[in-house]
């Protein structure tokens, strides 16, 4: 039995790896994903083009604008005179924000009145908006208090009442870099994708050249060849994760705090469930073209109801319990656990167990209809 089956394994490690093409999407593919992600895929925003539109331009105007100008986020790009310049700065996309000060501005702050800045943002990124709009009112509150800590000096009172000493801190991304969070989250896509399409082209292909027949009639029975389909495959996916965890730790500085075991055993575990799709997808597929747009169409809503990109508490109610179902979700949450937080079994068993069930299912599933296909 096994020695059928390894000669089927070394069967499809020497026919994926003599292609050229194949070698370059398998080993030259996640680097370049890595990439992408670590520099494109960057929710940080630390630079943001600022329009200037200054009417009251006394000291208090000039001081408001110094706190914004000497930032590490806003640079002001264009100092305007007018409403038309600022939409149209807007309106083409040349700024992000126009701080807006009218006339008697420093005189009302001066008079204890009610002091009035616009800020117009760009609100076509709605996330993006929301965090300038963050920074802006850190700014101006700052400034707020600098006033009304000068105006009770001038005036006698105690500058220094009751008020709160908040000092924040961020546990396991201290710096709260969004590579960190979303370079990890890379794995279980690139071993997602790759085991589905290698596992699924492979035995579609072996349908297309007329192969398979010849498998039919082979002393081989059902599991040894699904076996020896799928171990190659298993085998390449881990080796993709472990280039991708070298890369993103030696390039990006990504921080690794856990156990190197665990990723692997849990990478294995998660392994059942994408291998067992792609053999799924095999036995429905006629052609490597109709392979490939099964994979698609079972990826995007694995990926997209994963928590890769958007939180699943924000998701409707409904679609949430669709999430439980998806091992993708529960390969994120140990990926990242073990990235970041250095956690271990004890703590990522939650995610283990009904990730390992789900997997167990689906390749079950799979290998029946397979073994039905081939008697």
């Amino acid at each position: 039995m096994f020695e059928r089956a390894r000669a089927v394994l070394i069967k499809e490690f020497k026919q994926v790896l003599r292609d050229p093409r194949m070698k370059t999407v398998i080993f030259i593919s996640p680097l370049i994903q890595i990439l992408l992600f670590g520099y494109a895929a960057n929710k940080d925003i630390d630079y943001i083009p600022t329009a200037i539109y200054d009417q009251d331009n006394t000291k208090e105007s000039r001081e408001l604008l110094r706190r914004f100008t000497f930032s590490k986020y806003f640079v002001p790009k264009y100092y305007i005179e007018n409403r038309q310049d600022q939409d149209y700065l807007i309106d083409k996309g040349l700024t992000n924000m126009v701080i807006r000060i009218d006339r008697g501005f420093g005189r009302d702050l001066n008079a204890g009145k009610k002091a009035q800045v616009q800020l117009s943002l760009d609100g076509s990124d709605s996330n993006t908006a929301m965090i300038i709009l963050g920074y802006a009112n850190t700014i101006t509150s700052e400034f707020q208090y600098q006033e009304m800590k000068k105006e009770a000096e001038s005036k006698g009172l105690l500058a220094a009442g009751p008020s709160v000493d908040l000092r924040e801190r961020a546990w396991f991304n201290q710096n709260l870099i969004s590579r960190n969070y979303y370079l990890p989250g890379v794995i279980a896509s690139i071993v997602t994708m790759m085991s589905l399409l290698l596992t699924s082209m492979a035995i579609v292909r072996e349908k297309e050249i007329g192969t398979m027949e010849q498998l039919i009639v082979s002393p081989l029975r059902p599991l040894e060849l699904i076996f020896g389909k799928l171990v190659p495959f298993g085998i390449i996916a881990l080796i993709q994760a472990g280039l991708i965890t070298t890369f993103g730790v030696l390039w990006f500085h990504i921080p690794f705090r856990g156990s190197l075991f665990l990723l692997a055993f849990s990478t294995c575990i998660y392994l059942f469930t994408t291998l067992g799709a792609g053999l799924f997808i095999s036995t429905i597929a006629s052609t490597q073209q109709e392979a490939m747009m099964s994979v698609f169409l079972f990826y995007l809503p694995t990926f997209l109801l994963s928590g890769f990109a958007y939180p699943i508490n924000n998701m409707p109610q409904l679609i949430q319990w669709f999430t439980f179902i998806n091992p993708m979700r529960y390969f994120l949450v140990v990926v990242r656990g073990i990235f970041l937080k250095g956690v271990g079994f004890s703590v990522l068993w939650p995610q283990l167990v009904p990730l390992f069930i789900i997997g167990i299912i689906v390749i079950t599933i799979s290998a029946l209809r397979f073994g039905k296909k081939l008697a």
